[in-house]
């Protein structure tokens, strides 16, 4: 390690080291030592190292921004031939992703104190939400497999464990669990791959693992096998096909919570995906997995947020069709636009998910039927909805839009069916925030949004100020060196961008809608509506058919370990306990006969030896 290094690069191992320290400073008021109504002191302490861990980053992206990246790292553990590192990679992409996730962490806890005020284990939400920023911080900044992959199972635990925050519900644990196992499913899958690629390569540094993929060669089979494994934990992660359902129901959890899962945790995970890029070369049906996982779930996501009632669970499906986007732009190795769409689509989100937490708040109500007249009652709400949805519908000049313009001229050279599957997400996200709006933000007031009231300023203050970040996006883009060509995309390109979300708009805008009746009497759209609100029935498919065969064999492991393996036992046991019985009726207290037998046991013993001898 470089000794030239100044102070800060040196601390920048510290970074991750913030959350988890917010987490064990919150303890003693989550674990009820002080009383609970002084439960504040532990959400100000997580704040205020929320907000050192963003400016010690601010300082570190200054400099790696002047002088190029630098690596570091710190030995751990050394066994045999295996020596494992804590390594950092303070690359400006890296730097730049720690930035959106300590700078939303930071709005997200401020918001926390105006949207959970009440909360009597507000200690305890905060303790989570430190242990969640540290995980994340430690993904991005992270420069080795096995670390990611470390970092990203306490990325799942910590996920766990705010989903189920409220754990006297039963939807809530239903949630958490089942949140929980479906990424567990991914990343088993991911230790797989980690464990070949480390016997394969001999190293878990990416720059190894770079090297390694550059002049080695894997059968065709080990590297489908191989790439399949990789990309399943961050399959998991960015709530894809067909491991996106948890997502949905993670929407059961507290709302700030909501806000980093929706904006910068599927970002970590499409991030760990970049990382291992160079090595998905080497798999093409890796690669073209990656391309129908993205479409199905960038049409299909998009397709079934337009059918939910539930205004949380329209932001989720739209998480997935936009990270559905981003893995095809990993697939068709483009990284610079990947990195855009994640970057755009995490703050406009963050933005979104904070202005329905407001509506939330004010109305004790998710149903956005029941709901309406909220745009004169709630400006400050209403304005960040509408902020955060032109940045996500590629609205110009915002950064969606530069992500998708670029995105276009890109793909038109590429693949003009994925150009199209951008278009089709961008014009459906566009009619999905826009009936939403109209529901909730338009017409007449209904009775649950009779009384309702501009949010507090502890939620209003971040709601405007990342509103003031969605609005300078562009130009924050534009500043990086690494993104000269941003507006260097042809006319053709940002009149589709803007006619896609036009045509959107349009039709969320005429499109009839009906408070009363929110399923249609027609039978024939009734079906497709259901079948759209349902998630194609993707839930009733697992259950009928992996639910069921796991559960068949499960009952059946349970008969065979009942009645066979615990039956053997019992048998031998019984006998035993028998001969023991019958053994006891012959002692006879005479030590002539225990000679004798002793005697003709070691004569049969000798006769039987000699007779296999011979």
């Amino acid at each position: 390690m470089n000794q030239e290094l100044s102070f800060s690069l040196l601390t920048a191992w510290m970074i991750p080291l913030y959350g988890f320290v917010g987490m064990l400073v919150s303890l003693p008021w989550a674990a009820g030592l002080f009383r609970r109504v002084a439960h504040r002191p532990a959400a100000y302490l997580n704040i205020l190292l929320t907000l050192l861990a963003f400016v010690h980053g601010s300082l570190i992206l200054q400099e790696v921004f002047q002088s190029g990246p630098v690596d570091l790292s710190y030995p751990w553990l050394t066994v045999a031939d295996l020596e494992l590192d804590i390594s950092f990679s303070l690359s400006l992409t890296n730097l730049v992703a720690l930035e959106l996730i300590t700078g939303l962490s930071l709005f997200s806890q401020v918001y926390s104190l105006g949207y959970m005020d009440k909360e009597w284990a507000l200690a305890r939400f905060f303790a989570l939400l430190g242990f969640f920023e540290g995980a994340m911080s430690g993904v991005v900044l992270s420069d080795s497999l096995f670390q990611s992959y470390f970092l990203l199972e306490m990325l799942t635990l910590s996920t766990y464990l705010l989903v189920g925050f409220w754990y006297a519900q039963p939807l809530v644990i239903t949630a958490a669990r089942d949140a929980f196992l479906t990424k567990r499913v991914g990343d088993v899958l991911l230790l797989m791959g980690v464990v070949a690629l480390c016997s394969f390569a001999g190293g878990m540094g990416f720059n190894d693992l770079y090297a390694w993929a550059a002049t080695d060669s894997l059968s065709p089979l080990a590297a489908t096998l191989l790439g399949l494994g990789l990309i399943a934990g961050p399959m998991g992660k960015c709530a894809q096909f067909p491991m996106h359902l948890w997502l949905d129901e993670a929407m059961e959890g507290p709302n700030p919570a909501s806000i980093l899962r929706n904006s910068v945790v599927v970002t970590c995970g499409a991030i760990v995906l970049l990382k291992v890029m160079p090595i998905l070369q080497h798999s093409p049906v890796a690669l073209t997995v990656l391309l129908v996982i993205g479409s199905i779930s960038a049409i299909g996501g998009s397709l079934v947020a337009l059918a939910q009632v539930d205004i949380k669970r329209t932001l989720s499906y739209s998480t997935t069709a936009h990270l559905g986007l981003v893995f095809i732009a990993i697939a068709l190795q483009i990284p610079v636009l990947a990195l855009l769409l994640l970057f755009s689509h995490a703050v406009s989100k963050a933005l979104l998910s904070m202005s329905i937490g407001g509506v939330i708040a004010a109305t004790n109500c998710q149903d956005i039927t029941e709901l309406g007249g909220l745009g004169s009652r709630m400006p400050a709400t209403t304005t960040s909805f509408i902020i955060g949805g032109a940045g996500l519908v590629a609205f110009l000049p915002l950064g969606g839009f530069l992500a998708f313009a670029q995105s276009i001229e890109l793909l038109s050279v590429r693949s003009i069916p994925f150009m199209a599957v951008f278009l089709i997400t961008n014009a459906l996200t566009a009619l999905g925030l826009v009936r939403v709006f109209r529901h909730v933000f338009l017409g007449d007031a209904l009775i649950k949004s009779r009384r309702a009231a501009e949010v507090n300023w502890q939620m209003a203050l971040p709601m405007v100020a990342l509103s003031v970040v969605v609005l300078l996006t562009p130009v924050l883009l534009v500043r990086l060196e690494s993104l000269d060509g941003l507006l260097a995309f042809p006319l053709w390109a940002a009149g589709l961008v803007v006619g896609s979300g036009l045509i959107g708009l349009l039709a969320g805008a005429l499109i009839p809608l009906s408070k009363a009746w929110s399923r249609s009497l027609n039978p024939a759209l009734r079906w497709f509506q259901d079948l759209l609100a349902y998630d194609f029935y993707t839930e009733r498919f697992y259950r009928l058919t992996i639910v069921n065969v796991v559960g068949a064999f499960s009952r059946l492991a349970a008969w065979f370990d009942r009645n066979v393996v615990d039956g053997v036992l019992h048998g031998v046991a019984r006998l035993s306990l028998q001969s023991a019985e019958g053994l006891k009726l012959s002692v006879s207290g005479q030590s002539q006969s225990y000679v004798l037998t002793v005697l003709v046991a070691i004569v049969l013993f000798l006769t039987a030896v000699s007779w296999f001898l011979t």
